[in-house]
C-alpha cells in the first residue's frame, strides 16, 4: 500500500490523473519521485494514441501537431509550463541571483513569459508538424526521459532556497532509491528510442538528453545558486523541445 500511495502522490501533483485521496507521509514521500516519469510514459501512450486517431479522422499534420502540443499541458496541468514562464521571467530581468529568485516565487506573468510560452508553443507546433510515424515513435520516448533526468535533478542537485517544491521533495526522498529508479527509466527510454529508430537515433537522442541536463545544472548553479522547482519544470519543457527538435532531424536526414 506504501508504493501505491508513493505512486498516488507523484501522480497527483505531476499530472491531473484522478487519483484516490492519499495522506502524504513520510513513508509515502520516500518514493513519490520514483514514479514521476511514470507521467511521462502515460503522455508517450497518448502520443501514440492520438496519432492513430488524428491518422484515422483525417486530420492535416498540422491539425495533428496543435493537439500533440496540448496534449502535455491537458495531461499535466501545464504545472511545468508553469515553472518554465517564472523561469523564463526570472532569467530576462538580468538581476543579481537574489532577485532573479525573487522573481520565480511572484505568482504574477511578465511581459517575458508570455513571450516565451508562446514562442514555445509555437516552435513546439511547428516542429510536430514535421515528424512522421517513426518520429512518433521515438517521441512516446522522450517524456519518460525528461522525467527522469528531473526527477534525479531533485534529488542530486544543489537546491537555491531551503523551501519549495524541489526542496519538499528532495528532502522526503530516499535518495539512493530515486537515483536507482531514474537511472533505470533512462535506460529504458535509450532502449525504446533503440527499438523505435535504430542505434544511431538512440545514441544522438541519448547524448542530446545529457548535453540538456549537464546545461541545466550549469544554468542553476551559476544563474540561481541552484535549482528550485520552477527551474526544474523549465529544464523538462527545454528538454523536451531540443529532443523534439532532434527528432525531427533524425526522420528528415533518415538516420
Amino acid at each position: 500500500m506504501k508504493i501505491f500511495g508513493s505512486m498516488a502522490i507523484a501522480f497527483s501533483m505531476y499530472s491531473k490523473i484522478p487519483m484516490p485521496r492519499t495522506d502524504w507521509t513520510k513513508e509515502r514521500m520516500e518514493y513519490a519521485m520514483c514514479f514521476f516519469p511514470l507521467v511521462g510514459a502515460v503522455i508517450g501512450i497518448l502520443y501514440l494514441i492520438m496519432w492513430r486517431a488524428a491518422a484515422g479522422a483525417g486530420l492535416s499534420a498540422m491539425a495533428t501537431a496543435c493537439f500533440g502540443t496540448v496534449l502535455p499541458i491537458l495531461v499535466t496541468g501545464g504545472i511545468h509550463m508553469d515553472g518554465f514562464a517564472d523561469t523564463v521571467d526570472a532569467l530576462s530581468s538580468y538581476q543579481p541571483m537574489e532577485k532573479k529568485l525573487e522573481i520565480l516565487k511572484d505568482p504574477h506573468a511578465g511581459a517575458f513569459a508570455v513571450i516565451g510560452c508562446v514562442t514555445y508553443m509555437i516552435l513546439t507546433a511547428g516542429l510536430f508538424s514535421e515528424i512522421n510515424e517513426r518520429g512518433i515513435l521515438l517521441l512516446a520516448g522522450v517524456p519518460v526521459m525528461s522525467r527522469a533526468f528531473s526527477g534525479l535533478s531533485v534529488v542530486r542537485f544543489p537546491k537555491a532556497k531551503k523551501s519549495g517544491l524541489a526542496a519538499m521533495f528532495a528532502d522526503g526522498a530516499r535518495t539512493g532509491a530515486v537515483t536507482a529508479a531514474m537511472a533505470a527509466y533512462l535506460v529504458l527510454a535509450v532502449i525504446w528510442f533503440f527499438a523505435a529508430g535504430g542505434p544511431a537515433a538512440a545514441v544522438i537522442l541519448a547524448a542530446a538528453g545529457a548535453l540538456g541536463f549537464i546545461h541545466y545544472y550549469w544554468l542553476g548553479k551559476k544563474q540561481f545558486g541552484g535549482i528550485t522547482g520552477d527551474i526544474a519544470g523549465y529544464f523538462l519543457q527545454l528538454e523536451e523541445l531540443i529532443l523534439l527538435f532532434v527528432i525531427v532531424v533524425i526522420t528528415k536526414a533518415g538516420i
